[in-house]
């Protein structure tokens, strides 16, 4: 099989088993906090953490080399989470896709001060455009704007810096450094938080969120085969896939129908991620923030992808 193909397919099965996972997040939020659902999501991911960090034979510690990018990185990725999950809970599927695509338009931006990154013209137009977008999906003076609705927004620009974090160290960092301290400090934060939220968890909702665990990290490894495969240009347009299962999720599942603007605002934001991805692909001095960073939002319960697990067939 070809490997850009073989690649591709290995991309869609990543964002297909992402969607579950957020649908299951979804159906957990209408009874509990989203404090409680990271909290076991988390609990649920450590053995498999701990068989990926047996297998990492890269010699070293777990103490950062860069202590306060790494700090600044986990805060960002809790809170990011966070607001993920509260997101999933209360707005309908695609809304959420809609706000968290804006990521590669927000990676462009941070690129500038944290990378270095020259941005010129034409990809200055397409993240305007791209946020013009998100404003067409979010209605403002049109619609009544929802605590989600900031909450998905919040968790696409911490996401998107948590991102170009890893973009700027993850030459010098240990994978298992930055995967392992967002996941920490979740587990800390909302065990602190936890005795204020708590619901009594049936057995059937147990197995759900390990579920969510299972589905989350099973994802990740299958989006690092991914970009180990295939070139980036390939594999990054892939999460827009999601808006698919959004869908036939939210119909399925939800009673969810997507109104005009959302598929609209979709439409503007794919569009100007996609023109992003193509154009940093064709750059040769580009540092290409976008299609060297991860496109899910980070949630501490799935191993990171390293941009630099493999670079494409143009040597970049």
């Amino acid at each position: 099989m070809n490997p850009n193909l073989k690649a591709a397919l290995m991309a869609l099965t990543a964002f297909g088993l992402f969607a579950s996972h957020d649908v299951i997040i979804k159906v957990l939020g209408g009874g509990y906090s989203p404090v409680q659902i990271v909290f076991f999501s988390v609990l649920f991911s450590f053995p498999l953490a701990m068989l990926y960090l047996l297998r990492d034979a890269t010699p070293g510690t777990l103490i950062p080399v860069h202590p306060w990018w790494m700090a600044a990185r986990t805060v960002a990725a809790v809170i990011t989470g966070f607001c993920a999950f509260y997101a999933f809970s209360v707005l309908p599927l695609a809304q959420v896709y809609a706000i968290l695509f804006a990521s590669p338009l927000l990676i462009t931006v941070l690129a500038i001060p944290i990378l270095g990154e020259q941005v010129k013209m034409r990809r200055w137009i397409a993240v305007a455009v791209g946020l013009t977008g998100v404003l067409v999906v979010l209605r403002p003076g049109q619609a009544e704007l929802e605590l989600g609705h900031l909450a998905a927004l919040v968790s696409a620009i911490c996401g998107s810096f948590a991102s170009i974090i890893v973009r700027k160290i993850g030459r010098e960092e240990r994978s298992v450094v930055i995967m392992l301290y967002p996941m920490m400090a979740n587990f800390v934060v909302m065990a602190a938080l936890l005795p204020l939220v708590y619901q009594p968890l049936p057995l059937a909702d147990l197995g759900k969120l390990g579920i969510i665990a299972v589905l989350a990290w099973t994802a990740g490894r299958f989006l690092i085969a991914a970009y180990n495969n295939g070139e980036a240009v390939i594999v990054a347009p892939m999460q827009y896939s999601q808006i698919l299962w959004a869908t036939m999720y939210g119909l399925l599942f939800f009673d969810e129908q997507p109104d005009r603007n959302t598929i609209i605002g979709s439409a503007i934001i794919i569009a100007s991620g996609l023109f992003i991805v193509l154009r940093e692909s064709r750059s040769e001095a580009s540092e290409q923030p976008v299609l060297r960073t991860r496109s899910r939002p980070e949630t501490g319960t799935t191993p990171r992808v390293s941009p630099f697990l493999r670079r494409d067939k143009r040597g970049k």
